[in-house]
Parts: C-alpha cells; structure tokens; sequence
C-alpha cells in the first residue's frame, strides 16, 4: 500500500523544515508522499516553503535541507483553518492510507511506523495514536482536563470507550474517508472525524504515542472557544451526518 502524510500548517516557520526532516527520516518501508497544506500563513512560512522546498538553491548552509522529492505544497488562499487545509490535503491524496501530521513537534514521526502496521496487516482500518495509553507529564492541566472531558461526551454520547478522540495520529484508509462529508474547518475536524467513523461502525484501534506539548510562547494556537467548538461538534453529529 501507499501513503499519504498530510500536513496542514499556517505560521509554522521555525518547526516546518523541522518537522519534514523528522518525516524523511522515518523508515516507512513502503512508498510515500508527503502534502503539505499552507493554510495563507503570514509569518514567513510560505516563502520559507517555496525557497526551501519548491526552489532550492543547489548549495545552502541549512541543516534542516530536506533531500525528500516526495513533497508536494499547496497553498490555500486564505487562512481558512486546519479543517480546511486537511480536506484539501485529502482531496489531493494519492495514497491508500492518509497519515495527518501536525507541522509543529508535538508529536514524533518515529511514533508512524507502528501506527500503520496494523493497517498494512489487515488487523484494522482506523489507528489512532493516543497520548493518554501512557503516563505523560501535561504541561497545561486544563487541557488535559478538556481531553479527558472530550473522552467521556465520546463515551456517553456515541457508546464507545475512545482515550484521545483529539489526536492529531489519526491514520485511516483513504477509501474510509471518501465516504465522509466532512465540513468543519476548525480544530473541531479531529472530532467530527471521530464522530462520523463511530457513526459508521468503523472500530478504532488506539496505540501509545510519545507527545511534547509546545508553550503558547512557542506557538500553541489552540483556545478555550476551541473547547466549546469541541462540545458542539461531538453533540451535533450524534444526530446528524
């Protein structure tokens, strides 16, 4: 089978080369794409990505020089949010199975491999990588509060028993996510994913995963109306599709 990465990212210049490094280091042991989605950012990252990525120059002094040929960029025209960056990336995706990475370095590549092996044997159609299967130190209790809130309306809205229905290590099989009329442009998309794979009576296997949540000084972007958006959206598709 084939992979698609996607990687929406807006205002990510210092981890973006970064993290598609850590992606092109990853023994996938099988072929790959990587999309990155430019969801209009403005602090640099779009030119960043078409010196570094689409144009670069045949010497450079970066030690973050990506070698990978396998990088595909599409640049939105407006910041329109992660919903939006990931349901272009997967209408652009040519793989078998879609893998979402975020752009920062919350989460480790390294940590993929593992994710996709129960798909490539047959064992499952959803992995999930789940940040609460092992103990982790929560830099922001609030959140982890939140995920733990967001888990238990999962529990009691829609019957099943989810640790991280939020994780960004969703990898799934891209004929599951053809059949799904996603509309969120949000944060809130991880969990009207969610929804609707439990809505179809797809099983989700969960896996431990290794996370590093980031300060908001570092560039953490999510807020407290996310959390509300969060609410609505797993209510809201309990009932509807």
């Amino acid at each position: 089978m084939t992979l698609s990465i996607i990687v929406p990212v807006y205002n990510e210049k210092k981890t973006i080369l970064k993290i598609l490094k850590h992606l092109e280091m990853v023994n996938f042991d099988c072929d790959y794409e990587i999309i990155v989605v430019d969801d209009g950012s403005t602090d640099g990252t779009t030119a960043l990505l078409k010196s570094e990525i689409l144009n670069p120059k045949s010497e450079t002094n970066s030690k973050f020089q990506i070698q990978n040929s396998k990088i595909r960029i599409f640049f939105q025209n407006k910041n329109s949010g992660k919903g939006a960056a990931l349901r272009r990336g997967f209408q652009e995706a040519n793989g078998e199975i879609i893998i979402i990475q975020d752009a920062d370095l919350e989460y480790n590549p390294q940590d993929l491999p593992k994710l996709i092996r129960p798909i490539l044997e047959g064992q499952a159609d959803i992995v999930f990588g789940s940040r609460f299967l092992i103990k982790q130190k929560a830099k922001y209790k609030i959140f982890y509060l939140g995920n733990r809130l967001i888990a238990f309306l999962f529990f009691i809205f829609y019957g099943r028993k989810i640790t991280d229905p939020w994780t960004c290590y969703k990898v799934f099989k891209k004929s599951i996510i053809k059949n799904l009329k996603l509309k969120s442009n949000g944060f809130e998309m991880e969990l009207e994913m969610t929804a609707k794979f439990l809505r179809k009576g797809y099983k989700i296997l969960e896996m431990p995963i290794f996370y590093q949540s980031r300060t908001y000084a570092e560039g953490k972007k999510i807020k407290w109306i996310d959390g509300l958006k969060a609410i609505w959206t797993i209510i809201k598709y309990r009932f509807c599709l």
